[in-house]
């Protein structure tokens, strides 16, 4: 009657609902995976990274380091070595990733532990340090990044 829709508009209007819903989820999982794995690659790096030294296998993490020529093996082992400022490094945990504007890499702020497994609390705790290890798009290089202003 007056206010009746035909059965052709109605299935369009439906039609139209779906495809829009449909549009706009696969909208929000693309989102969502972009921003979960947009620094996969600089995570993955680092995590390479601290098993070589959670293993003991300094040489290789050295290599993994892709060090300057300032940086000496002798003072990567003061950083990183049994003995060093961060170690012995047995275990870690990687908190977050932050990218600086106009920056050529990503910032890994990770936990380091002399304890295995890392600790979730109390005693063990205090022995935990938070290291910002900065990772360069273009070659993966690892390095201290500079302090923020």
């Amino acid at each position: 009657m007056l206010f009746d829709v035909p059965q052709a508009e109605q299935r369009a209007s439906k039609v139209r609902r779906y495809v829009i819903m449909v549009v706009v989820f696969i909208a929000l999982v693309a989102g969502a995976s972009w921003y979960l794995l947009r620094y996969y690659q600089e995570k993955d790096t680092v995590r390479h990274f601290l098993n070589e030294v959670a293993a003991g296998n300094m040489q290789e993490a050295y290599k993994l380091w892709k060090p300057s020529p300032s940086y000496s093996f002798n003072d990567f082992l003061q950083d990183w070595g049994p003995n060093g400022y961060y170690g012995p490094v047995r275990s870690y945990h990687i908190e977050r990733t932050t990218r600086r504007r106009d920056s050529n890499g990503v910032d890994v702020i990770v936990e380091v532990s002399p304890a295995k497994p890392f600790p979730s609390g109390g005693a063990d705790q205090n022995s935990v340090k938070e290291v910002d290890l900065g990772v360069r798009f273009s070659d993966q290089s690892i390095s201290f990044p500079p302090p923020s202003l």
